[in-house]
């Protein structure tokens, strides 16, 4: 089981969870965004473009609990400063738009992900941007 973590609950960080909990042999561990966790809730539940979530989200203990799942939440603008190595986090998504340089995005690593996921173009020369089904054979 793959245990994932999305920093960034924008609209493609929401898209990238509902994936997650529809996939077997991911499990969504935690959320990273500055919003209220009670704001988190009601976006994911009501979109403007997917419509409403058929799952069951609430707020507990200011976490998330989509579908009977815990999903821990939390507002941290410095992914150094997230617990992902205390949450064993193999995958983080990252949502944010704003960490899209190799060495932001490497925060994540070095707060304890093992894999960071930039969900847009990089910045970096170094990094590349893979499109799956136009250059995933790269």
């Amino acid at each position: 089981m793959k245990r994932i973590s999305i920093n960034g609950f924008g609209r493609i960080g929401r898209a990238a969870l509902k994936v997650i909990m529809d996939t077997p042999g991911l499990e969504i561990i935690a959320i990273n965004d500055l919003m209220s966790v009670e704001n988190a809730a009601y976006l994911l539940m009501y979109d403007s473009i997917y419509g409403k979530y058929s799952g069951n989200v609430s707020v507990h203990e200011n976490h998330l609990h989509i579908n009977g799942n815990r999903v821990l939440f939390f507002s941290e603008k410095d992914p150094a400063k997230l617990p992902w190595k205390d949450l064993n986090i193999d995958v983080v998504i990252e949502s944010t738009g704003l960490f899209t340089k190799r060495e932001d995005a490497e925060k994540h690593i070095n707060a304890g992900g093992r894999t960071v996921i930039i969900s847009g173009p990089t910045k970096s020369k170094d990094t590349p941007t893979v499109v799956h089904g136009v250059n995933t054979a790269d």
